[in-house]
């Protein structure tokens, strides 16, 4: 017998249920919020973590090329104008390079992506091709990581405040500004998962979907890790560290 679809709020609840599996979670991002991490591991996290935001409007941009719904493109483009800015508004990406330079970073550094590990890059361009290649409803799926955003960039400013004085408050604009658009984009790619997975194997897909998303963040903080708390960057063994 096939099996009966969940409920919308059962469905819902599953989705969210995957906050256990959020990298607020990860040990790397504990020691960041208790004030464990040295300033050469937060330039790390921070230099890594860009290349992340810069692939962000290449991921959006690829669910609009592949949805044909004039209504959804409308409202997804707005995802890539808050990174990319429009008029006054520089954008997140220039949020993030301003928090750059606060810990020491150069704009060139970032833009170059000198320090990105090989395991970010791999990590994060698997999730750009994902969305380039899975259909809209898909890639809108993966985008649900957001639903647990709020909490994370609330604790970033609660904390480093405290732990890392040395860091310009004022560079910690951009988890401010994610606050009210994470929560936004949230109730858009919600409401289209909940529409479109309405089938007991969609559902399972969708959980699957949103699960790879985690495991993306997850093995972000994975590369870090290795690389800057266990000094077992990549290659070590050529720098006779190893």
């Amino acid at each position: 017998m096939a099996t009966a679809a969940l409920s919308r709020d059962e469905f819902e609840r599953q989705l969210k249920d995957k906050a256990l599996y959020y990298h607020i979670h990860h040990p790397f991002h504990t020691a960041m919020h208790t004030g464990d991490c040295s300033a050469e591991q937060i330039r790390a996290w921070v230099a890594n973590r860009f290349y992340y935001q810069d692939n962000i409007p290449l991921k959006d941009a690829a669910v609009m090329a592949n949805c044909p719904d004039r209504d959804i493109r409308r409202e997804w483009v707005q995802r890539i104008l808050d990174h990319d800015g429009r008029g006054d508004d520089p954008g997140g990406i220039e949020a993030w390079i301003y928090l750059g330079e606060a810990v020491g970073l150069s704009r060139r550094e970032l833009l170059e992506h000198r320090y990105v590990l090989p395991g970010v890059r791999f990590a994060v361009d698997a999730y750009v091709n994902f969305a380039r290649r899975a259909t809209w409803q898909e890639a809108v799926c993966s985008s649900l990581t957001e639903m647990f955003a709020p909490e994370i960039h609330q604790r970033r400013l609660d904390t480093w405040p405290q732990h890392y004085p040395w860091i310009d408050s004022s560079a910690l604009h951009y988890f401010r500004k994610r606050l009210g658009e994470a929560r936004r984009d949230v109730e858009h790619g919600l409401a289209v998962t909940l529409d479109y997975f309405d089938t007991a194997a969609l559902q399972q897909k969708a959980l699957n979907i949103l699960q790879f998303k985690l495991d993306v963040l997850w093995s972000l903080l994975d590369a870090i890790t290795l690389a800057h708390v266990y000094n077992r960057p990549p290659y070590h063994h050529l720098n006779g560290d190893g």
